[in-house]
């Protein structure tokens, strides 16, 4: 116990405090921008930052991985925001975390097994583009000192490693934003600041239960948005956790994660905050910036609300244009370019998938939509690919048709198993061995009873050999050639 305590919080030190403290200045203004697109006040988002943060860095499944108020969530809320005010979004919050927690003992985390490779790739380049599309506000019709300071910034990022000594002491990222708001203040910059993007919270969070009748009327009223907000919150929560394990080539648990999430979302609604999930472009900033363990992610959202609570003067003055520099690059950071300059090399399934994923993504901001219309087509092109390989090999001896049957079949490959029989053949016994053959469902079983049932009415004596226990049984449930009067009931089965 004292060991894994250890190897969770303590083993990274300096790293995870120094990453913790970028992620919380390249928060602030991301939770105040979901904050307006939700259509609160800026203090709900970075309240729910602060919260959010802390708490997973206890209960989550993900060490390092950086969670708080994101853009996706937001999306999903607008609409019960408008119609019925912010305190029926603090109740569809803490509706999340249950119906989140729910998903965890019912170890729904486990099906991202069922997410290609494809799909995550596709997901990673679709979040880095829509990173890099949301920092084009802020070099859209601006003055040159913003192009300047960004590309100053770009460089401080890119060239500060290569610095001896302190250059890998120090995460790139926080010295541009220090140096970058030390140059604004002492130059006197007329430049775009965090400050503009809102007021900040003068005061730390309070409990704050939600002021909505709780009857069936809100239930109903909340259930959508807290059911679309808890599948859009897991399905990107795993996602980047599975990113995550990939950057640090470790394991975490993904039904951990999901409960986690909720018990997250619970807490951010009874502070007052909007409901959040993991995010991406802050959790690769903190791995990059050397953020390991759980302390990263609770450093991260201390920091935060102490930042914008008594260090709100200082915070105020940071430039847009050094936070644009950091966030630009983690969209360089998090693109798969491989998955541009080997698109020869992948399987053409594969490149659509990928690039579908991509392409739906950006086009809805929709995350969910995107993963499973991804999901979607590799399951399609994987049932083609599968469905391929069932084959038939016929062979007659005397008066007798064998029939010796390899591979899956099942809903993509029933009609090739039905196709494969000569029906017109004059013999008097036919065999099927399928002893090299699965079959999968209730399809299946109906091209099997439609090939016997059509040998027998041509008069011909079927047998079928070799089924395994697993297709014996599902034969036995809803197969009707071996039942009495099967041969009355095969032409409307």
């Amino acid at each position: 116990m004292t060991s894994r305590f250890h190897q969770e919080w303590l083993s990274n030190i300096r790293g995870d405090a120094l990453s913790g403290l970028v992620v919380a200045l390249a928060l602030i203004p991301e939770a105040i921008a979901f904050s307006i697109i939700a259509g609160v006040d800026p203090k709900v988002g970075l309240y729910a930052s602060f919260c959010i943060a802390a708490v997973i860095s206890i209960v989550g499944g993900r060490p390092g991985m950086i969670s708080a108020a994101t853009g996706a969530m937001a999306l999903v809320m607008v609409t019960l925001v408008k119609e019925h005010g912010l305190e029926y979004l603090l109740a569809a919050t803490l509706l999340t975390g249950v119906l989140q927690i729910g998903a965890g003992y019912l170890r729904l985390g486990s099906l991202m097994r069922f997410v290609s490779r494809s799909v995550v790739t596709g997901f990673v380049n679709a979040l880095a583009i829509l990173i890099f599309m949301a920092q084009l506000p802020e070099l859209t019709d601006v003055t040159w000192h913003v192009y300047a300071m960004t590309a100053a910034g770009l460089g401080i990022i890119y060239g500060f490693p290569y610095v001896p000594v302190i250059g890998r002491a120090l995460p790139s990222p926080l010295v541009c934003i220090l140096l970058c708001t030390a140059f604004a203040m002492m130059v006197g910059l007329d430049i775009r600041t965090v400050g503009d993007m809102g007021e900040l919270p003068d005061t730390l969070p309070i409990f704050l239960f939600p002021n909505v009748p709780w009857n069936l009327e809100t239930l109903m009223i909340i259930l959508p948005y807290a059911v679309a907000l808890a599948t859009v919150g897991l399905l990107e929560s795993l996602m980047t956790a599975q990113i995550v394990d990939d950057l640090t080539d470790t394991g975490s648990d993904k039904n951990r994660e999901c409960k986690g999430q909720g018990v997250a979302n619970i807490a951010s609604g009874l502070l007052g905050g909007m409901a959040g999930c993991a995010m991406i472009g802050q959790s690769v900033i903190n791995v990059k910036s050397g953020g390991r363990t759980r302390l990263s992610t609770l450093v991260a959202g201390v920091c935060l609300i102490i930042l914008v609570v008594f260090l709100d003067d200082f915070i105020r003055q940071i430039p847009m244009a050094a936070l644009v520099a950091v966030m630009i690059m983690v969209s360089i950071g998090t693109f798969s370019w491989e998955s541009v300059t080997k698109i020869r090399e992948y399987p053409l399934s594969s490149n659509i998938v990928l690039w579908t994923t991509v392409g739906v993504v950006v086009a809805t901001h929709n995350l969910a939509i995107g993963v499973f219309v991804g999901v979607l087509l590799a399951a399609m092109f994987f049932a083609n690919k599968v469905g391929h390989y069932m084959g038939i090999e016929a062979r007659t001896e005397g008066n007798t048709q064998y029939y010796r049957v390899t591979g899956q079949v099942f809903f993509a490959s029933a009609d090739k198993f039905t196709a494969s029989f000569d029906f017109k053949q004059v013999i008097d016994k036919v065999r099927i061995d399928v002893s090299a053959a699965h079959f999968w469902d209730v399809t299946a079983v109906a091209s099997l009873d439609k090939v016997v049932m059509k040998f027998r009415r041509e008069g011909v004596d079927v047998e079928v050999l070799g089924l395994n226990q697993a297709s014996a049984t599902i034969v036995d449930r809803f197969g009707v050639h071996d039942k009495p009067g099967a041969v009355d009931d095969v032409i409307t089965h």
